[in-house]
């Protein structure tokens, strides 16, 4: 059984003015992303600044969610690392927390081969006992890639690796892999422009930015297509992709944190390298947030 179907939040990790965490902000983010029908929450990946957190932070953002969640929606937990040892750590303390999940990107800066890649995901899924994993399939920001045949070796002989989140950009690649699964893999959607080709080719949902700022818009467009109704999932989907670019118009989540600060949503500042969004581009997200309909205070 899948972990979840339909929209999970990427949710982003909401700062003070100082740049300590702000769990007060984080707690009214989570009941505003349940109240508007968000599926999943997905804590600690790329959108939260995952790589600035102390293991510390790290791990207490992932204990507050599914306290502060309490079971209503599945709590996933990012807990890569470009080292197995550490991802096994984080992986091991989440599991121990209660999450119903681990998202777990590819080794980053120093990589992997293929081979390497099978041996750190066994030894991170082994470590775990049943939590089900999630393979994070991004290169353009890792530099590696989990080719098909990879991902369909670790899926048919690791009984908790159970899906991948897809965030290449290749629908060649992606339509390999669930041909050489059979379609045995849980396929999230990585790329919130890619929603609908990812469930055409038997996805079952996407791992969100875009759900920060429009949850309900999010969710629809996965539960649309799991209904049967693909032409109102299509048209969703393409009402989408002005903000959808404008949200990655600079590295993520630089976009995504000034939009929701725009709403009122205080996700406050960036740690560093992450800086202020460009004027030009700042303008571009405001002129894609109003033009959705997303009121700007």
């Amino acid at each position: 059984m899948a972990i979840f179907k339909g929209a999970g939040v990427a949710i982003v990790t909401p700062f003070k003015e100082n740049t300590e965490v702000d769990y007060d902000r984080l707690g009214k983010m989570l009941d505003y992303q349940i109240e508007n029908g968000t599926d999943a929450v997905i804590i600690c990946g790329t959108t939260g600044e995952a790589s600035t957190l102390t293991h510390e932070e790290h791990l207490e953002c992932i204990k507050y969610t599914i306290d502060k969640v309490n079971k209503r929606i599945p709590v996933i937990a990012g807990t890569g690392s470009n080292c197995t040892e550490t991802a096994i750590y984080l992986s091991k303390e989440a599991a121990g927390y209660g999450a119903d999940g681990l998202l777990v990107v590819t080794p980053y800066y120093n990589k992997a081969t293929q081979k390497g890649l099978i041996e750190h995901y066994k030894a991170v899924a082994d470590s775990v006992d049943s939590t089900p994993i999630i393979m994070y399939n991004v290169p353009g920001r890792t530099g590696c890639n989990i080719l098909p045949e990879t991902a369909a070796t670790l899926v048919k002989n690791v009984d908790n690796i159970v899906g991948i989140k897809e965030a290449t950009g290749n629908i060649s690649q992606v339509a390999k892999l669930m041909s050489l699964t059979n379609g045995d893999i849980d396929l999230y959607s990585g790329n919130d422009d890619q929603i609908v080709p990812i469930l055409s080719l038997g996805g079952i949902g996407v791992i969100s930015v875009l759900s920060n700022v429009a949850p309900k818009k999010a969710h629809d467009i996965v539960a649309e297509y799991l209904k049967g109704n693909t032409k109102e999932s299509a048209r969703l989907q393409l009402e989408a992709i002005e903000l959808i670019d404008a949200l990655f118009c600079e590295v993520n989540p630089i976009p995504v944190k000034t939009a929701l600060n725009l709403m009122g949503m205080e996700a406050g500042p960036f740690r560093r390298p992450l800086c202020e969004m460009e004027p030009k581009n700042l303008e571009k997200l405001k002129n894609a947030m109003v033009n959705y309909g997303i009121n700007i205070k």
